[in-house]
């Protein structure tokens, strides 16, 4: 009898396979549904159905490609978040230092600013519940400032010196995820934009910044996407139409259960004949990829940096009813001339490719040309003017500029991991931010005339030594100019209600930026980029078949 226990449910999951089987479901299938029931019926300790599911599914993705990923539903709504444009919550951006939120920054006509909250304050209590002091974790402060639009909360502020606690009653309401970080004028004729991610609003933001700039005189562009790790396809379908003739192909998607299918331009680009430079750099990923490699390829513009990450496989969004989701992937991308935009990878080994950047490092890639590859079956040709560019895994640009790490020292390192730049600044400004307003009037004055005095230095190397940072002279000397702008460029976005204030400052630094720069502003040379492609590539090339 007590086998009989056993055998009658086996025998129960045996006939529904069975007639499953008959109705023409996979072997496979009815293999995975076996062991699943006989574990989750027959296994010596009790377990969770819902968890044995959940592990299953991702242990079957994590033999697929690196992108593929399986999600639960908290993992899949603070994923899509930041892409939708807008949450509902404060408006605040803050660092956690020694127990304590402080107010990096309010978001420009946010519930916060609008209130008066600043850069600078130290939020103490929300809704009467202490949250300084008592080790709580980010994920549970952010639950408690978030909420839904049009609800309350009540915060206490700790600002300065003032022994007095401020309470501010703050309504929620809906926070827009900027994508356009800064858009200014570089000179009299060239405009700078800085797109971050690749969102669900970031069309409409650039062609605002776009407008403004053209109404300041701008009549050539430098778009820097550096370090946007990319984000909606049709943001950047949306982007290249502006700068494309109608009909021109943006991109196309293949896969081996996926046919072919074509993006194509549909206007006439209200950009397409304005010069422009585009900056990319390894971090530059996926809708960037995109977008630089369309403008490549129909040698729309000259493209700087160094190699981009190289992450061009589509993924098709699978929702389960329980808020879960999985991204599978489905196809590859590839650019107008038939680059694939994917890097080489190994099939269930993600940490392999997790680790590439850094093999990219090791190898020198990031700082000598030499070391990278350019032969024959990498060699494409652009669509307009036939010269040649490269593939093998990303958007190789046009103009290579190595990274400069001459003043990254490790007491750099350790000051700006520590945290120690972001409060040396937040005290600064805590200080003096009445004094530099009147001082500066405009984000153009401070950028000229402000510069850290002898004396805050040695307050900013103190600060350190209190936090067993100690003070090294050399590095120090090496690494000064890069932590001097660096803070300049925070105290810059803290005091002035301009987004494009820390870009202004720290871009005077930025040799991608030096170098689009050098580039847009001799005609010449870009025209002979544009038509005949960079020579040092073809020599390099040359050299590597002998």
């Amino acid at each position: 009898m007590k086998q009989m226990r056993y055998i009658l449910p086996l025998l129960a999951v045996m006939a529904t396979l069975a007639a499953a089987a008959q109705r023409g479901m996979p072997k496979s299938l009815q293999k995975l549904m076996n062991a699943e029931y006989a574990i989750s019926t027959f296994y010596v300790d009790t377990l969770n159905d819902e968890r044995l599911v959940e592990d299953a599914i991702k242990g079957m993705v994590e033999q697929l490609d690196p992108h593929s990923a399986y999600t639960d539903a908290k993992e899949t709504s603070d994923l899509e978040e930041p892409l939708q444009g807008e949450f509902s919550g404060i408006g605040i951006q803050f660092n956690m230092k020694q127990d304590t939120l402080y107010v990096i920054q309010t978001i420009a006509g946010g519930p916060s600013e609008r209130v008066g909250i600043l850069a600078g304050d130290r939020i103490v209590t929300v809704n009467d519940s202490v949250i300084a002091g008592v080790h709580m974790k980010n994920t549970d402060i952010m639950k408690r400032l978030r909420g839904k639009k049009g609800t309350k909360v009540t915060v206490q502020v700790k600002r300065g010196t003032k022994p007095e606690l401020i309470t501010f009653r703050i309504t929620r309401d809906k926070i827009p995820l900027y994508s356009v970080d800064a858009a200014y004028m570089l000179d009299e004729r060239t405009g700078y934009v800085r797109i971050s991610r690749f969102g669900a609003k970031t069309y409409d933001e650039m062609m605002a910044a776009l407008n403004d700039l053209t109404k300041q005189g701008m009549t050539q562009l430098v778009m820097d996407l550096s370090d946007n790790g990319g984000g909606y396809l049709n943001a950047a379908i949306e982007m290249c139409n502006e700068f494309l003739s109608h009909g021109q192909l943006i991109v196309y998607t293949e896969g081996t259960n996926s046919p072919r299918n074509e993006a194509s331009a549909i206007g006439n680009g209200r950009y397409r004949d304005l010069p422009m430079v585009v900056i990319v750099n390894q971090y530059s990923a996926s809708a960037s990829e995109i977008f630089s490699g369309a403008m490549q390829d129909w040698d729309r513009a000259v493209v700087v940096g160094r190699r981009t990450f190289g992450k061009g496989l589509v993924q098709r969004p699978f929702k389960f009813e329980d808020g879960s989701m999985l991204r599978l992937t489905v196809a590859r991308y590839y650019t107008p001339t038939g680059r694939c935009i994917q890097k080489p990878y190994t099939r269930g080994n993600k940490k392999r490719y997790e680790l590439d950047l850094a093999d990219r490092a090791r190898e020198g890639e990031y700082y000598n040309l030499d070391s990278i590859q350019f032969n024959d079956s990498l060699r494409f040709i652009t669509l307009n003017n036939r010269r040649p560019v490269y593939g093998g895994g990303g958007i190789m640009p046009d103009i290579f500029v190595p990274v400069d790490t001459t003043q990254y020292t490790t007491y750099y390192r350790d000051m700006v991991a520590k945290g120690i730049v972001n409060q040396f600044v937040i005290d600064y400004v805590d200080r003096h931010r009445a004094q530099l307003k009147q001082q500066y009037a405009t984000v153009a004055d401070f950028d000229h005339g402000f510069d850290f005095t002898p004396a805050d230095m040695k307050d900013f190397i103190a600060a350190g030594e209190r936090d067993s940072v100690h003070y090294d002279e050399q590095k120090f000397r090496t690494s000064e100019p890069l932590l001097r702008i660096m803070m300049k460029g925070l105290v810059a976005r803290d005091v002035y209600a301009d987004k494009s204030a820390y870009n202004i400052v720290v871009n005077h630094r930025n040799p991608d930026l030096k170098m689009a720069l050098d580039i847009i502003n001799d005609p010449t040379r870009y025209r002979s980029l544009l038509e005949h492609g960079n020579p040092l590539y073809e020599e390099l090339r040359t050299r590597g078949q002998k």
